[in-house]
């Protein structure tokens, strides 16, 4: 028989990483904005094309990918 185990606790790390990444995404998005006004003067192909790189590239350029494995781990690395 096995003996009972606790509930399970949620690691504080997970609300932190939740609002770094949320703050982050914010941090994104004004540095976006910030550059509408100049983008809005090029055509609407090339328009599109920033806002869909510009959308996409920040999944690689914050460091999601180590704030999610520190969140679940406590380790910034694997």
């Amino acid at each position: 028989m096995t003996p009972p185990t606790e509930p399970y606790q949620p690691s504080w790390r997970r609300t932190a990483a939740a609002f770094l990444i949320l703050a982050l995404i914010m941090v994104w998005i004004s540095l976006v904005v910030q550059l509408s006004e100049p983008v809005g003067r090029f055509p609407a192909l090339v328009q599109a094309i920033f806002y869909v790189v510009a959308g996409v590239a920040w999944i690689w350029l914050l460091p999601l990918r180590r704030i999610l494995t520190w969140s679940e781990t406590g380790r910034w690395r694997r």
